[in-house]
């Protein structure tokens, strides 16, 4: 990991355009390659990102991010206050309390709850950049990615988003579709999922632990 304090101004050209002005920030650069521009307050939350695979070209006073959909994010230093290099090394991983680790459990018993004829191929299938919970294949034999959260965010998404990006690199299983699953998914986190092609599905936990049965709702 990087870690760079500097007086910048941020502009993110794609999608839409943004504009950060000059003032004193954390940039961040992550083994997987992702870029995140920080300040000093809205907790772990980035005010602007990249998110991996996208390259990182450094110039005299100016960096520039670019990802596979061309979209660019320009950071314009003009003074750099700190500049420090960490190895992290090999996290780990969250360990997940015991009703999440469990609906996981459940899940890859019966990944047909989650879609008519999908069937478990793995769990936690390792990618660059962390496992995903479930891979699966759908009945068409497509492979499907499974993220499993107790209360689903916009976090979520785009973790969730990320795994879809590097399996996606895999032939052998390129396309790759998502499903989150959760108890609970806020409102937002499902604009932001369908927006990125991704179902959701919430689940009754209790009934699925009572009877391995699932209470789903599709979004």
């Amino acid at each position: 990991m990087r870690l760079v304090i500097a007086t910048c101004s941020v502009d993110y050209q794609g999608r839409l355009n943004a504009h950060l002005p000059t003032a004193d920030r954390l940039l961040m650069v992550k083994a997987d390659g992702s870029v995140s521009i920080h300040a000093d307050d809205r907790a772990y939350k980035p005010l602007n990102w990249m998110s991996p695979p996208c390259q990182l070209h450094e110039e005299e006073g100016r960096w520039v991010v670019t990802n596979q959909r061309g979209e660019t994010l320009t950071i314009t230093i003009e003074a750099v206050h700190a500049d420090h290099y960490a190895d992290l090394g090999i996290d780990p991983g969250l360990e997940k309390d015991g009703v999440e680790a469990h609906l996981q459990e459940l899940l890859a018993a019966r990944p047909d709850v989650l879609a008519e004829g999908l069937r478990l191929v793995t769990r936690e299938f390792p990618t660059d950049i962390g496992p995903v919970d479930l891979l699966c294949r759908d009945a068409d034999g497509g492979a499907v990615a499974v993220e499993i959260k107790r209360r689903a965010e916009i976090d979520g998404v785009e973790q969730l988003a990320r795994y879809l990006e590097r399996l996606d690199l895999d032939g052998r299983l390129r396309p790759v579709r998502g499903i989150l699953a959760a108890q609970h998914i806020k409102p937002q986190a499902r604009v932001l999922a369908a927006a990125r092609g991704i179902t959701c599905v919430e689940i009754d936990y209790e009934r699925l632990r009572g009877e391995s049965e699932g209470d789903l709702t599709l979004f």
